[in-house]
């Protein structure tokens, strides 16, 4: 069995343990989940992420087993790394590797958990279109994010080998982000509304399905004289799971602007899911606050995009990780700033 198989193996049983320790506290029964369980679990999620980190930095180059120079220049060569290593000295050369891999992985992780805000956004408006109780929100992304996570391992593996076999692939993908960081930009003030009746995935689904508009408490399906029927609870697990598609196409791809390798891009990514279902209910009530956040959103996208286009000459210049991780947190933090400095303004109607 290889090292990356059997770090990979390790990753996941250690993610479904916590995964199912998060859901022991967050599912026991259908209520609302309080600021403050949600608070505990977000913060939890960020040590461990972390804590992955840290593992990364002493120990990273035991992923790829990596025990000599000629291990160390393969992987070096075949994930892109913008390192310089000391011929000479084996050690010094795996310490600038790892403490490169782990500042990779930690990009990459503030960069979905980043895009994952606005995943929020929309995933807010599809409950509150879709009528849904907030008793039962959490049973949906339970579900939801179970779905996620293995949706984003093909999406991630697909990605690295068209990566591996096309490079002039990265250069599609730095213009789509591009252009979408543009329209994101531009779309920044219009009103997002979701119509349950017109929506492509539940005509879709109602067309071929058995679909009943009542809810049956928190079940999926319901029966009704021997017939089983979807529920809207499940068609807003499977609206969520198509959303998350969308915006994997844009999310995926930044992250391999970050780092090429496949392991990387794939810890950072399941860890920013998994975090994503405790900070919704840390922001649930508060997301509209920070209203500039899309206007932030839209300029990373754009950065990662040009990143993406530009990166030969960017290398030339001696951009590394650090530079870009240092202006990943700046945009987000000054669209946080600006936020809280000029509040949104509320329009006030006279009784």
């Amino acid at each position: 069995m290889s090292h990356e198989l059997m770090f990979f193996i390790g990753f996941i049983i250690f993610i479904v343990l916590m995964l199912a320790i998060d859901l022991g506290m967050f599912s026991k029964s259908d209520k609302p989940v309080s600021f403050k369980a949600a608070a505990i679990m977000s913060a939890i999620w960020v040590l461990f992420a972390l804590g992955f980190a840290a593992i990364l930095y002493f120990w990273g180059n035991e992923l790829h087993n990596i025990h000599d120079f000629a291990r160390l220049n393969e992987i070096i060569e075949k994930n892109f790394h913008n390192i310089k290593i000391i011929p000479d000295d084996l050690a010094a050369s795996i310490h600038i590797y790892n403490k490169n891999l782990s500042l990779e992985y930690l990009t990459g992780y503030v960069v979905e958990y980043a895009l994952s805000v606005d995943n929020i956004f929309v995933m807010v408006l599809l409950f509150t279109s879709f009528g849904i109780p907030e008793k039962y929100y959490h049973k949906v992304l339970v579900w939801g994010i179970i779905g996620a996570v293995v949706l984003r391992c093909i999406f991630i593996f697909v990605g690295a080998a068209l990566i591996a076999k096309f490079g002039w692939i990265l250069y599609v993908f730095g213009g789509f982000l591009v252009i979408t960081g543009i329209k994101m930009y531009l779309d920044r003030n219009k009103n997002e509304e979701v119509d349950p009746q017109n929506h492509p995935v539940v005509k879709f689904m109602s067309k071929h399905f058995r679909v009943t508009p009542k809810l049956d408490g928190g079940k999926f399906f319901h029966v009704e004289n021997g017939v089983k029927y979807m529920t809207p609870l499940f068609l807003v697990l499977i609206v969520i799971e198509f959303t998350d598609l969308v915006f994997a196409v844009d999310s995926i791809p930044a992250i391999f602007s970050i780092t090429k390798d496949p392991y990387i891009v794939f810890f950072s990514n399941i860890f920013a899911i998994l975090g994503l279902r405790s900070m919704f209910f840390l922001l649930v009530n508060i997301i509209d606050k920070f209203h500039y956040l899309k206007v932030g959103l839209a300029f990373l996208l754009i950065f990662i995009g040009l990143k993406m286009l530009l990166h030969s000459y960017l290398e030339q210049l001696g951009f590394t990780t650090v530079h870009s991780l240092i202006v990943i947190v700046g945009i987000l933090a000054l669209s946080i700033i600006a936020s809280l400095v000029f509040p949104k303004k509320e329009n006030y109607s006279e009784n």
